[in-house]
Order: C-alpha cells, then structure tokens, then sequence
C-alpha cells in the first residue's frame, strides 16, 4: 500500500486522504508515495490551531522563542542526512547539493536565533520635558507562506523561522510535488519545543491555496514561486486585506566581458547554468558575451568543460546533477530547446536525448549550450528553469545592459571583468535586484535580504534578513509622560513642540 503523506496540524500529523496526489521519484519516472490534499475544513482546523496558539506564544518573551531555534538548529544538522535523502528521492537533487540548500536554510535559523536583538525596538528619554517615547516591533497574528519545489528545505526556512520567533503563529503550504522532507523539518522543530499551533502544514494545490488566501484571520502570506502565480496570489492576498511578498520568476544574464578570465567564467557558469538541473530562481540562464571573441572562447571552453558533467541519481554524489522534477516538465524543457532551433538559433551542446542508463525512464535533460540566441526567440522570452544556457552576442557593454534592463524580470545579474569601473558602472545602473561581480549566484547571506526588482517581486519588502523582520512585524510607537503630583496643567491649543 502506497504511504500518504498527510499534514500537521496542532503538533499532530492529520491523514486526511479524501483526495490524494501521486509524488514522484523524478530519476525513475515512478510513483514514490502519495500526498493528501487539504480540503477547506482541514485548512480550518490549521487556522483555528494557530489561533488558539497565538495569544500565548505572542507574549512569550522572544529569548525564550529564540531557545527554541537554538535547538532546532541542533537537530537539523543531527538529521542532516535524513533530510538530504528526502529531498534527493522527491526533487532529485544530489546529495551535496541538497546539503548545500539545507546549509542555507539553517543559516536562516541561525539569524532568527536573534530575535532579542531584533526585536527590542527604539527608546529615547526625554524626548519631550518628561517625556519618554519608544516603539515596539509586534507581530502580525496567523501568517502563511506558499513555497515551491525546487527548494522545499530552504524557501519554508526562509519564511517560518523568522515570522515565528518574532511572535507570529505561521501556517505552511509546501510544493505537492516533494512535501516529506518539509514535512519531516517541521516535526523537528516541534520535537524542539515548539508548542502546538504555532507552526502548521497543510498540503495542498490550488484549492488550498486559495483557502488560505481568502481567509480574514490569515495577516499576511509569502510567497515563491512563478511570476503568473506570483501576480495572482499579491492581487488577490492584498485584495482580502493581507500583507505580501511575492517572489517571482527570472531569466539571470550574465555579461562576459572581453577582459575576463575565461577560464574562471566558464567554471563559475557551469554550476550557476546547470547545477539542480538549472531548478533555481538565481540559476544564470543567459551569457551576453560582449564581442564574438569572448562568445568563441567562452563557448569553446564550456563546450570542453560540458563533456565531463555527470548526470544521474541523486545518492551517488559523482553526479553533478539530476533529474528535473516532472514529465510535463521534462518536456517543457525540451520544447524550449525545440523553438531555439527552429528560430535560428545553434545548439552547441544538445542535452535533450540524454538517457541515464539503468533510469532511462527519469526526467533527465543533459547540459545544453545554445548559441547566437537574439531577444524575440521564445526561448530567451521564457524562464525556462531547466539545465539550458544561452549565449548572446552583442558589441558593446551598453548594449549587454540594455538588454538586461529591458527585459521584464529583474531578480540577478552578475558581471565577469577585471575592470574595476566597467564593475561599479555595471552595479550602479544595473536594473536588477541582486548583482555579482565575478560572483554568479549573488544569493544575499541570511542577514541581508533577498529579492528582486520589476516582474520578479511583487510587494515592498525583500525575503528574510532585515526585511523579513518588518514583513512579520508591525510598528507601535507609544509616547509617555507622568506629570508631578499636584500639578495642574490649563488647556493647550498648540501643536506640542
């Protein structure tokens, strides 16, 4: 009989398998376990769960909320391995880069562990003749956070850690598509300390989500995924009164200039270009090669370097990368590739006959490298989220930004020169949320904030770090003042100064 992964709610894993979801292993093309589907009665009980728990986790102090975290890293990193098989057997990353995600996410654990520090606002005394004003960061009540596939350890602790330890109770929707190893961290953190209702998980599609959208008692929701869902769920979470963040899609460039160390740039962009089988918002999908010499040489050494990358299942760790996450998928990939050829464009590097033998029935695109790809093609038009690289070739530095600047989606960018002023230049007037120079994933550490600009972010605050705090919080400054006894004041008609 097939395991159904169900959900968690009020500290407790809920079956509610009235409507259930196949989850794939992705290396084999095969059935691994199922996924209950939260009907809107289940996502009733989460919210009633994390609202009989929010007065009291509200006025727990917040070093006491931190403790929790403390622990919770703790055993996160004890259960590392068991994590990684989660995540490797659903999404089909290999281990060491599933490693990789769970070490980023633990690291946003590690800035929540601050919460006394993050939370205890501003005091000025004698702001006024004894007068003493502060401000207090409170929290918002029930939060949600809807995350994706592609990242189900890291993207939730992006999101819950941070809202919880600042006083919130939060409820997470995971990706149907791999919901055990999110599930599995959310037990964790429970086994920790947390009490019943401040976290729970409801799985789901659609239905759920829309659930949790209309919901008056939900405050606020997160978001990661698509730029269409995206849109949809800040229109319509916003709409209902709640605040969001919506992060959504990305098309990456990467310009190459004519100084660059070719040899450098052609490692850094084979991990950024298809490392997690190019299944990353921060993935570099586009090199905008500044004169057709660098093009040359950046394409001859890729295409070198592309021969040796080793495709396959996610526990043996000589693999660079894996399978992508579904069939559908699969072939969405493999269209793009289609259209490039078919608009003209060369396919240097054609990954899309790859089988893995022994899983010849997985989800396996190869490393493909397309060259003299121009701005109407389809496949330069779309995230294509799959281990494809594309190679743009224009004259000048000018052209590369423009190019960059002109496309709707803004989440990175990064740069490869030795010149110092082409670098602050580029950084300066780049209209892209998050730059590297010489760096290709410039993903911020967990104490600065992530996010982008234009079609790749919907709302005005970043991911975690300092932004997430103010996304979770809201300000309340109070003014004070006790006149001396016996003292009687007359009545003042102007504004205090």
């Amino acid at each position: 009989m097939t395991q159904v992964v169900g959900h968690l709610i009020d500290g407790e894993i809920v079956n509610d398998n009235d409507q259930t979801q196949d989850v794939f292993d992705p290396a084999l093309g095969a059935v691994a376990t199922q996924v209950a589907l939260a009907s809107k009665e289940t996502v009733e009980l989460a919210i009633a769960s994390a609202q009989k728990a929010f007065p009291e986790w509200r006025n727990t102090p917040p070093l006491k909320r931190a403790r929790v975290m403390f622990k919770f890293k703790e055993l996160l990193e004890a259960n590392r391995d068991k994590i990684c098989h989660l995540l490797g057997k659903e999404h089909g990353k290999i281990l060491h880069d599933a490693a990789g995600e769970l070490q980023r996410g633990i690291e946003n654990v590690e800035y929540a562990c601050g919460a006394p520090e993050l939370l205890k606002g501003e005091h000025s005394k004698n702001a006024g003749p004894n007068i003493d004003s502060w401000s207090e960061l409170q929290p918002l009540g029930v939060v949600a956070g809807i995350t994706p596939f592609n990242f189900p350890a890291m993207v939730p602790m992006w999101m819950f850690p941070l809202a919880i330890v600042c006083g919130n109770c939060f409820i997470l929707k995971p990706s149907e598509r791999n919901p055990s190893a999110t599930l599995y961290i959310a037990q964790l953190l429970h086994e920790a300390g947390l009490p019943k209702g401040v976290l729970n998980v409801v799985n789901g599609d659609k239905e759920t989500v829309d659930a949790l959208l209309a919901d008056t008692r939900i405050k606020a929701v997160s978001f990661v995924g698509s730029t269409p869902i995206a849109e949809h769920i800040y229109t319509k979470a916003t709409a209902n009164g709640k605040r969001c963040q919506a992060l959504g899609g990305a098309k990456n460039h990467a310009i190459i200039m004519p100084d660059a160390d070719m040899d450098n740039a052609a490692n850094q962009l084979l991990g950024a270009a298809f490392g997690s089988s190019g299944e990353r918002c921060m993935a570099l999908s586009v090199v905008v090669a500044v004169g057709d010499k660098a093009a040359d040489d950046l394409i001859e050494k890729m295409t070198a370097s592309m021969k040796a990358l080793k495709v396959g299942v996610f526990d043996n760790t000589d693999n660079d990368f894996g399978p992508l996450i579904t069939k559908q998928h699969q072939e969405k990939v493999i269209g793009y590739i289609d259209s490039a050829e078919q608009q003209g464009a060369d396919i240097v590097v054609d990954g899309r006959a790859l089988k893995v033998e022994g899983y010849e029935s997985g989800y396996f695109v190869g490393a493909t490298l397309i060259d003299k790809v121009e701005a109407e093609m389809e496949s330069y038009k779309a995230e294509i989220f799959g281990p494809v690289l594309q190679v743009m070739r224009v004259k000048t530095m000018e052209q590369a930004m423009q190019l960059i600047n002109d496309h709707e989606y803004g989440n990175g960018t990064c740069i490869f020169t030795r010149d110092g002023e082409a670098a602050r230049y580029f950084s300066d007037n780049i209209e892209v949320g998050m730059v590297g120079i010489n760096v290709p994933l410039p993903v911020p550490v967990a104490y600065h904030s992530f996010g982008g600009w234009k079609r790749s972010l919907f709302g005005d605050l970043h991911a975690y770090g300092p932004d997430g705090v103010k996304f979770y919080t809201k300000r309340k400054t109070i003014t004070q003042r006790w006149p001396s006894s016996g003292v009687r004041e007359g009545a003042s008609f102007a504004f205090p100064s």
